[in-house]
């Protein structure tokens, strides 16, 4: 097999607000290739990326679809990903196998919040951005001054590579022309700002430029042009649309000619160490010749293959039967078989050069965000992670066939892998299942699939709200742990001090004991009976967080000092000291974004005040909606989309994201105090 240079390759998401057409434009890109002889329809279910039936039955992507094309002899992986808030975890994900983000724009709702924040993040992940303006046909847009709030919001970087033009039939492309008709703005004023700004990308071009005001030739503007790129100072706007076909084959051009390959893109942010250890950046190489250091941004459970690891290959050449490590794993694994994803379809390759997007089955070591590599010299590399969404919205779930239950953890830990947002809890203490979320949307989408694909049935209920302890000051604990019931008795006597760290802090464990009070073969116990004791919590039951626990003293004895003896004796000093340290109970706060119709403003506000919400800004958003930020803790939050719906005659939407911890009330906790029943600390 010829493999695909560097130069020939270029790695691409789509990303952006839910339904402002990401699948619809993927389409018309493998149609306008020929990798598809018709353009597909989302409402009709027959679109390449959007194949799950999940997918089609609720007419929106939930989860990242790869797809490759061929351009002018080049080859485009191009990952169309869900726009949702509640699926943001697929799409973030996304950019750590890429290495351009094309954030699409709907022209008739103008910028929205997953637009805002998939532009933020690409730019921290040190991608090349590219804005993408889709359903350019649709009447009565105001496409200039969708361009001014896009550099009101982005910055003045952002500039025109094309304009639309002839009602917006055709597209005009910028780089190379310098007249022409367009539907808004100056085609000669758009040119010269775009040919000023990348001439100051080389000072030798610039002064040129400047001494006999010839335009470079478009050979000569391509390494400036990905030099802006790379460093953000130049954010190209372009404008397509999906359903016509206009604009398209500007964008391949764009993507062809201009779009950075493997070599020419920032630098993935590898780093080699541990926890612990101070982190040594690692500058992977795009060079086939070199060792394989491959980056796994994607986990899928395939119900007829099993387990598929997607992953980016930074360096090196992934072959079929070559044996691979995955992360710090002392035996290797053969890659029996490997894979192009085209959608739905598995597309069986003999190697993947540098810059190209592939997939492995049937390994069960490979997990997400785990470095593939062909050598133990590379056992500590690292990709630096993405920091996801914290998971807030929770729903109680039980088996309703008594059975089931094995099969419902299997299930879970399935989905669990494949999705980095959603997470599994399981409370001993009240005997529930908590699935947890990024949304209502989120989950609804899980228990479609356990409904119809794993064909589980099941039944839900609110969960209850994750609280915290801490302690507000500093105490100190002890207890003597004594049996002796005939034989060998049990003795282990700790000593130990509390006191509160910051927020978010944690929990640090300190040995400080001397002249071995305590033998260090027992501390290991001493720290298992803290850590017990932290998990039952000493107001109303919820696990103890943000505090320091130090053992300063003990006593054991030369025969009946024992382990389990110090996991009690700690257990207990922990929880007197606790009880003695002022200890409070904390609830989650999350940010809130509410996007509704703007004449709902007053009752929304309203609503969220009254259940403990902070208002901490509105912002006016296109076509008449409006969205509301704020502060409000999450048990407020529980029938909030019933409230919501309402309010809004069904059309508001909303969005969470984890703040941070706060204390409660006094009212609240001694209502939460009163329905905790304590163990006795005299009994063990």
């Amino acid at each position: 097999m010829s493999l695909n240079p560097a130069e020939k390759i270029r790695t691409v998401a789509l990303v952006g607000h839910g339904a402002v057409g990401k699948t619809t434009l993927a389409e018309s890109l493998l149609a306008a290739t020929g990798a598809i002889t018709s353009r597909g329809v989302v409402e009709k279910g027959n679109t390449v990326c959007d194949f799950d039936p999940i997918e089609k039955q609720l007419g929106h992507s939930l989860q990242s679809a790869l797809v490759s094309l061929t351009s002018a002899d080049t080859r485009i992986h191009l990952i169309d990903t869900p726009g949702y808030p509640d699926f943001a975890g697929q799409a973030m994900a996304a950019l750590a196998g890429v290495d351009t983000a094309l954030i699409v724009i709907s022209a008739q709702t103008g910028i929205e919040l997953m637009t805002e924040r998939m532009f933020d993040l690409a730019g921290e992940r040190g991608l090349c951005r590219m804005l993408v303006v889709n359903k350019i046909d649709t009447d009565n847009l105001d496409l200039a001054a969708l361009v001014d709030s896009i550099r009101e919001r982005f910055g003045k970087q952002c500039l025109l590579l094309d304009l639309p033009s002839h009602q917006a039939q055709e597209v005009v492309e910028l780089l190379g022309h310098d007249d022409g008709d367009s539907d808004f703005a100056s085609v000669a004023a758009a040119h010269r700002a775009l040919i000023d700004q990348l001439v100051e990308e080389d000072d030798a071009l610039m002064a040129r430029y400047l001494e006999d005001g010839l335009d470079p030739s478009p050979q000569e503007l391509h390494a400036p042009f990905e030099a802006a790129l790379r460093a953000g100072h130049l954010i190209p706007i372009l404008f397509v649309s999906a359903k016509t076909g206009a604009g398209v084959p500007q964008l391949l051009d764009a993507l062809v000619k201009l779009a950075p390959n493997p070599s020419e893109g920032n630098p993935p942010l590898f780093y080699k160490g541990e926890p612990g250890q101070d982190p040594q950046a690692f500058a992977a190489q795009p060079d086939d010749a070199l060792h394989v250091l491959a980056h796994v941004f994607k986990v899928v459970i395939d119900p007829f293959i099993g387990k598929v690891a997607v992953f980016r290959v930074h360096q090196g050449t992934v072959r079929r039967d070559m044996q691979l490590y995955a992360g710090s794993a002392k035996r290797a694994f053969k890659v029996n078989h490997l894979y192009r994803l085209q959608g739905k379809d598995y597309v069986e390759v003999e190697a993947l050069a540098p810059g190209e997007l592939g997939a492995v089955a049937k390994v069960d070591e490979i997990d997400f965000d785990c470095v593939l590599h062909d050598s133990h010299d590379e056992d500590h590399i690292h990709l630096k992670p993405l920091v996801f969404p914290l998971p807030m919205q929770g729903l109680a779930v039980q088996t309703r066939r008594k059975g089931d239950e094995q099969r419902l953890f299997d299930i879970l830990h399935k989905l669990e892998q494949e999705d980095p947002c959603f997470t599994v809890e399981r409370h001993p203490g009240t005997n529930e299942t908590v699935i947890r979320g990024l949304g209502d949307m989120h989950l609804r989408a899980k228990m479609l699939r356990m409904q119809q694909q794993f064909k589980l049935e099941l039944d839900t209920s609110a969960p209850q709200i994750a609280y915290r302890e801490t302690i507000l000051g500093q105490a100190e604990g002890h207890c003597r742990h004594k049996k002796q019931s005939g034989g060998a008795g049990q003795f282990g006597e700790v000593m130990l001090r509390v006191e509160p760290l910051e927020r978010g802090a944690g929990f640090e464990f300190v040995d400080v004991v001397k002249g071995g009070a305590i033998p260090g073969v027992f501390m290991a116990a001493v720290e298992k009976g803290v850590r017990q004791a932290l998990a039952e919590g000493a107001v109303a039951g919820f696990p103890l967080h943000d505090l320091r626990v130090t053992v300063f003293d003990g006593k054991t004895h030369a025969v009946d000092g024992k382990e389990v003896a110090f996991v009690a004796a700690a257990r207990k000093a922990t929880l007197e000291a606790v009880r003695a340290a002022r200890p409070v109970v904390l609830e989650p706060l999350v940010n809130i974004e509410v996007q509704a119709p703007e004449a709902t403003i007053g009752d929304l506000t309203g609503d969220l005040a009254s259940k403990r919400g902070h208002i901490t800004g509105t912002q006016p958003r296109p076509a008449g909606t409006v969205a509301i930020s704020g502060q409000m803790p999450l048990a407020e939050l529980g029938d909030y989309q019933s409230r919501l719906k309402s309010l809004t005659s069904g059309q508001g939407s909303y969005s969470l994201a984890f703040s941070h911890y706060a204390q409660v009330g006094a009212d609240t906790q001694a209502k939460l105090a009163a329905s905790f029943k304590p163990d006795n600390l005299a009994e063990d």
